[in-house]
């Protein structure tokens, strides 16, 4: 478990401090592959280690998987419950 103290996360067991993680907008396909894009630039440049990038890229792929997944099984409700109202007429 981590910690608060002074804006700071307390990673237990390690001592290290890190900064807070800053809110990032993953509320679509897009804005997942934008941050995709700022892992990849970050890690071209050295800005992070390219085994915290490629973590970070399996996590954004997973979330953009998860939402794919949600945006595919909205449609398919839609369409049946046109079809459905469609049977019914």
């Amino acid at each position: 478990m981590s910690a608060q103290k002074n804006n700071l996360q307390i990673i237990e067991g390690s001592g290290e401090l890190l900064p807070p993680t800053p809110r990032i907008d993953l509320h679509d396909a897009c804005a997942i592959r934008r941050e995709l894009a700022s892992v990849y630039r970050d890690a071209r440049a050295g800005k992070i280690e390219t085994q915290e990038a490629t973590r970070l890229a399996y996590i954004l792929d997973l979330l953009r998987r998860a939402y794919e997944t949600s945006q595919l099984q909205d449609r398919i409700e839609s369409l049946e419950r046109t079809i459905e109202t469609r049977r019914k007429k």
